[in-house]
C-alpha cells in the first residue's frame, strides 16, 4: 500500500520549502542530511521518516512541526 500520509508530508515540504526558495540541497545541508534522502522525502514513494527529522525540517523551513502535518 501506498504511502500516503508520507507523500502528503514530502509534498508539504516541497510547498514550504519552495515559498522561502531554498533549494533541496540548500534544505539538505541546514538540517545536515543528503541531497538524495530529501528528494525520496519529496519523492512519490517516500521513506518513513523521524519526528526528529520533522523537527529539523520545520525549525529550517521555520514553521512548527506540526504545521509540516497540516494537509
Amino acid at each position: 500500500m501506498k504511502n500516503i500520509i508520507g507523500t502528503k508530508l514530502g509534498k508539504r515540504i516541497k510547498e514550504l520549502r519552495k515559498k522561502r526558495g531554498i533549494t533541496q540541497e540548500q534544505l539538505a545541508e541546514l538540517i545536515t542530511t543528503s541531497y538524495k534522502y530529501l528528494q525520496r522525502i519529496e519523492g512519490k514513494n517516500p521513506p518513513d521518516i523521524r519526528l526528529s527529522t520533522v523537527v529539523r525540517l520545520a525549525k529550517a523551513l521555520k514553521v512548527k512541526p506540526e504545521d509540516l502535518l497540516k494537509f
